[in-house]
Order: structure tokens, then C-alpha cells, then sequence
């Protein structure tokens, strides 16, 4: 979504909906709508940037990704 590259489903993070909230779901196994994202900064912010999750699950307004930019900053190799 971010940086619009192909990837293994393997590699990507996947999000989902819960309220109005972005949270990563590492397991895949959340109910919902996914849309999938490279676990790095650089990704998920133009993907906010551009209003992909909005577009993603059609949804009006913005959305808040505080809770998944904490999870890519913990887990993206540095």
C-alpha cells in the first residue's frame, strides 16, 4: 500500500480495522478487511501520507496508526 512494490504475502504486515484504529495483525487470523503493508517506516508512512487505509477500508475521515507505527518502529530491523 505504502510503497506500492510487490512482496511475498510472507514478508508484509498485515492491518486490520478495529474501531476507528488501525492495529497490526501478526498472525493473520483477525476478523476483517486486510490491507498489507511492508513492516518499515519509509512504507507505512507514505501509505498514511496517501490516505491508503482509508481507501483500503473504505472509510471517510482520518484514521489513527499511532498504535501501528509504535509496532513497525519495535520490530523493523535497523
Amino acid at each position: 500500500m505504502g510503497c506500492r512494490e510487490r512482496a511475498a504475502k510472507s514478508d508484509l504486515l498485515r492491518i486490520v480495522m478495529n474501531k476507528d484504529e488501525c492495529v497490526p495483525d501478526h498472525r493473520g487470523t483477525l476478523p476483517g478487511r486486510g490491507a498489507y503493508v511492508h513492516p518499515a517506516l519509509h512504507c507505512l508512512d507514505l501509505a498514511v501520507r496517501r490516505r491508503a487505509f482509508s481507501r483500503a477500508f473504505k472509510v471517510q475521515g482520518a484514521l489513527d496508526t499511532a498504535a501501528l507505527r509504535l509496532h513497525v518502529e519495535r520490530t523493523a530491523p535497523q
